[in-house]
C-alpha cells in the first residue's frame, strides 16, 4: 500500500468513532444548508457526510440529496438517521478525490468539516467542482486555526509531525488560502461565521470525548501511548487551550462558512 492509500486508510478507521459527535454537528448542518441556499428540487451532493446530518437537513426541504462518505460504520449511521426522519437519500461509501458522479450533476455541493481531511485539496476541489453544474452553488464549513480545533491541529503537530507532503486541513479556515484554492473556477466568494457549541463539564471531560470520537486525537493518543510522559504533557496542553473557549459549562467552537458560485 502506497502512502497515499495508507493514509486514507487511517482515516477511514480512525473516523468511524465519530457518530456521538453528531449531536453538536447538527445544529451547524441547519446553518451551511440555509447558507448554501438549498431549497426544494434541487440536486444535492454532501462531500463527506458522515452520519448525514447536512444530507437529512437537506432532504427534508424537498432537495434531492445523494451523499458520500469514506467510512462504512458512520454511513451505517446516516442510513439509520435518514430512515428515522422519513426522507429518501442516496448513500454511497466513497472518496471526495474520486466522486463517483456525473459532471455538472449536482446544482449544490456541500462539505460540513469534511472534504477539509482530504489529503490533496486541489484534488478534493476540482472533483466537487466537476461534478457541480455551471451556475450551481459550492459550499462548505472548515475549521479556522484560531479555532479550538485549529489551535488543536497546531497541538497535534508539534506531538506526532504530519506526514510530508500533506498540507494541514486547518488551511481551509484561512479564507485568503480558499480564495487561491478556488481561483478563476468561481465568482462571488463569500465568507460567514458561527459558533459550534459543545457542552463539557470540564476541559478534561471534553478531551476525553474527543479521545474517544476525533479521528485524528483517536490516532494521537494511539502513538504517544508508548511514551506516558509526553501523553501527560499533551493532555496537559490540550485541557489548558480549551479552558480558554470554556464558559459555562460550553466550549464554543468558532467555524468559517465558505460560499461560492461555479462560473
Amino acid at each position: 500500500m502506497d502512502g497515499l492509500a495508507q493514509f486514507k486508510q487511517i482515516q477511514k478507521e480512525g473516523w468511524r468513532h465519530f457518530a456521538p459527535l453528531e449531536m453538536f454537528t447538527t445544529p451547524a448542518a441547519s446553518r451551511l444548508v440555509r447558507f448554501a441556499g438549498v431549497a426544494a428540487e434541487m440536486k444535492v451532493l454532501d462531500a463527506g457526510c458522515g452520519t448525514g446530518v447536512v444530507a437529512i437537513t437537506a432532504a427534508q426541504l424537498g432537495a434531492q440529496v445523494k451523499a458520500i462518505d469514506l467510512t462504512p460504520q458512520l454511513l451505517e449511521s446516516a442510513r439509520e438517521n435518514g430512515a428515522v426522519a422519513e426522507v429518501d437519500i442516496e448513500w454511497r461509501e466513497g472518496d471526495v478525490e474520486e466522486l463517483p458522479f456525473e459532471d455538472g450533476e449536482f446544482d449544490i455541493v456541500v462539505s460540513q468539516f469534511a472534504h477539509m481531511f482530504a489529503p490533496r485539496p486541489e484534488v478534493a476541489l476540482r472533483e466537487m467542482l466537476r461534478v457541480l453544474r455551471p451556475g450551481g452553488t459550492i459550499a462548505f464549513s472548515t475549521w479556522p486555526p484560531e479555532s479550538v480545533v485549529g489551535l488543536s491541529a497546531q497541538l497535534h503537530a508539534r506531538y506526532v509531525p504530519p506526514p510530508a507532503g500533506i498540507p494541514s486541513p486547518i488551511l481551509w479556515g484561512d479564507p485568503s488560502v480558499i480564495r487561491d484554492r478556488l481561483g478563476a473556477a468561481v465568482e462571488n466568494i463569500s465568507f460567514d461565521r458561527d459558533a459550534l457549541l459543545a457542552p463539557a463539564l470540564s476541559p478534561q471531560h471534553y478531551r476525553l470525548n474527543m479521545e474517544r470520537t476525533a479521528g485524528p486525537m483517536i490516532k494521537l493518543i494511539e502513538t504517544l501511548a508508548s511514551d506516558p510522559s509526553r501523553l501527560q504533557s499533551f493532555r496537559r496542553e490540550y485541557d489548558a487551550m480549551v479552558s480558554d473557549y470554556r464558559r459555562d459549562n460550553v466550549v464554543h467552537q468558532s467555524y468559517l462558512l465558505t460560499r461560492a458560485r461555479k462560473i
